[in-house]
């Protein structure tokens, strides 16, 4: 409640505004603002005929509630500290509170910790969950961190998606697990376990990395399981590492014995990895391959192939655009020892496109093959040595990545003439070629499972994709750059960022369950424009906070949350 307050200074009075609340179980003054002096208020009253109000503050208000909202019967905060509780003389806010303001920043609008502070005095905090906001510097997120050892975290994020799927109480029957990794800014010489040189995912060879394993559920896409790797660590290798501690994560949150499938990329391929599968009765998989590997499978004529009844499909045809169908064909094979079913699909918009690409690219390598023969058989410096020219070539190739059997290259040399050079197209390489483009291999171990429930499974990868993609948005999330630099502060900034994808996924869960389809990231840009005020009414003679009008979507989604705005502008839980 805001009230008004007297300081004397140098024996004068100053009037403020001020808003105190329980902050560690003690009051303290949260909002502190300068009305000025008595008499000035007095002569404001007195000369107005009208009621007047003066905004002092506004503040955002809408999207911290929503992602204060989202950890409500999960307790974020208690599950933390019940793992790294208060040490002897420690003041200030928790190790778990420092957690909860880092994710829920990270739901609405990610800032490093040294701007932290500075983002939390703009919004309604106080009204929300009063901190003291002074508290929330980067040192002091260090010195928290700290102390949260890498096993207490994996019991915290066990924990934390244990009270997720008892809330939710979603089907994980069906699997998806896929990596990426992320950047940092470490220097070469800091010592680290986790950040590591290797193929970055964004393209920053040259700077070491993080890898980041998450394993969602293909219906509801909520995250249940998640694992920091080393950043030259190769998929299959951490796919075989964490699989045991993996799925038995799983098997605790799954109640049923029915049987789990998980369903990953082909950078994930390796002997030793399906044959633990195999061992387990429980657990299967799909899983894609490389079509490279199997270019007969591959290049399987297009009349074996028939439209499968997936989603896509129903919406091209309800598009009016069934010539871009999904096709399939489904056979059987050995791979990994045993049989799997096998389903080839064909994209027929993807081997349009590919198709484009790849004659564009192989008019570039045969003018530069006109190039090259006209400087072979001119006898150019540096164009008279045979292997040279095939170098040349070759290197061509790579950088246009098509294969250099594409083009036959044929020399002829005599004393007389020199080095002669001509080349033609190999019109068999290429029409093999294209007959593949467009074409995905699948392979699993359900064999009871229809083509189309394959199909299915492999294309909602996209699911644990799309996790990844918001996971790098500039304003939610935000995993990259990784500003740490100790790997006990890593592994605490990719849990808060797991965190918070869970918990805007788990919105647009709630969202949807009231008819509501509409994503995390719309929701909050929406909602950061509902707005706290603390006003000053003269007719009242007193402050106090009131929310804005809301928009209809906003409205909606405050409804869908169980709240409402009443007509004197507070927050109430809708009546039953």
């Amino acid at each position: 409640m805001a009230h008004f307050h007297v300081k004397t200074k140098k024996g004068r009075p100053y009037l403020y505004v001020r808003e105190i609340a329980r902050v560690g179980g003690r009051p303290k003054v949260v909002s502190q603002i300068y009305l000025g002096s008595p008499d000035r208020l007095k002569e404001l009253a007195a000369g107005a005929r009208e009621p007047t109000v003066t905004k002092l503050r506004v503040e955002e208000f809408g999207a911290l509630w929503v992602a204060h909202e989202m950890d409500r019967g999960i307790d974020l905060v208690g599950i933390v500290d019940s793992l790294v509780p208060r040490a002897k003389r420690e003041v200030g806010p928790t190790v778990g509170e420092y957690f909860l303001y880092c994710v829920l920043n990270r739901m609405i609008d990610s800032r490093s910790k040294n701007r932290l502070s500075e983002w939390y005095r703009r919004t309604a905090i106080q009204q929300i969950r009063p901190v003291v906001i002074e508290e929330l510097t980067s040192e002091r997120y260090w010195e928290k961190w700290d102390r949260v050892s890498e096993s207490a975290l994996e019991k915290i994020g066990r924990r934390f998606f244990e009270r997720v799927w008892a809330q939710e109480a979603v089907k994980a029957d069906c699997l998806l697990f896929d990596t990426t990794n992320t950047y940092t800014f470490m220097a070469s010489d800091t010592a680290s376990a986790l950040t590591m040189r290797g193929r970055n995912k964004a393209g920053r060879h040259q700077l070491r990395q993080i890898g980041l394993g998450l394993l969602v559920a293909r219906e509801s896409r909520l995250p249940l399981y998640y694992r920091p790797y080393p950043g030259n660590q190769h998929d299959s290798k951490l796919f075989h590492a964490v699989m045991d501690e993996m799925f038995g994560v799983v098997c605790g949150l799954n109640d049923t014995k029915q049987r789990l499938t998980v369903v990953i990329d082909k950078g994930m391929n390796a002997d030793e990895n399906f044959n633990w599968i195999d061992d387990h009765s429980r657990l299967h998989f799909v899983t894609t391959y490389s079509p490279y590997f199997a270019q007969e499978l591959a290049a399987t004529p297009l009349s074996k192939f028939e439209r499968v009844d997936i989603d896509k499909n129903q919406y091209l045809i309800a598009e009016d655009k069934e010539s871009d169908c999904l096709l399939a064909f489904r056979t059987t094979g050995e791979y990994w020892g045993k049989e799997r079913a096998v389903v080839v699909t064909h994209n027929p918009r993807t081997a349009r496109k590919k198709n484009y690409t790849l004659d564009t690219k192989l008019e570039t390598v045969r003018k530069q093959l006109l190039e090259m023969r006209s400087k072979v058989n001119h006898k150019e410096t540096h164009w008279r040595k045979q292997e040279s020219v095939i170098e040349r070539y070759h290197r061509l190739c790579g950088r246009l990545h098509v294969p250099a059997g594409l083009f036959k290259l044929v020399f002829k040399s005599s004393k007389r003439a020199g080095l002669r050079m001509s080349f033609k197209k190999d019109a068999h390489q290429v029409s093999k070629m294209k007959a593949a483009l467009g074409r995905n291999i699948i392979i699993t171990d359900n064999a009871d499972w229809s083509t189309a429930e394959i199909v299915q499974a492999s294309l909602d990868r996209w699911k644990v994709e799309d996790a990844f993609r918001l996971s790098n948005d500039d304003d939610l999330v935000s995993i990259r750059p990784v500003r740490h630099w100790t790997d006990s502060k890593i592994r605490c900034h990719l849990f808060s960022c797991v965190v918070a994808l869970t918990y805007l996924r788990r919105l647009e869960i709630r969202l949807r369950q009231r008819g509501i389809e509409r994503s995390a990231a719309s929701v909050m840009e929406e909602m950061k424009h509902l707005h706290s005020v603390l006003s000053l009414t003269d007719k009242r003679r007193t402050a106090q906070r009131t929310l804005e009008v809301p928009t209809e979507p906003q409205r909606a989604v405050l409804s869908a949350l169980g709240h409402q705005i009443d007509p004197s502008g507070v927050l109430r839980p809708q009546s039953a």
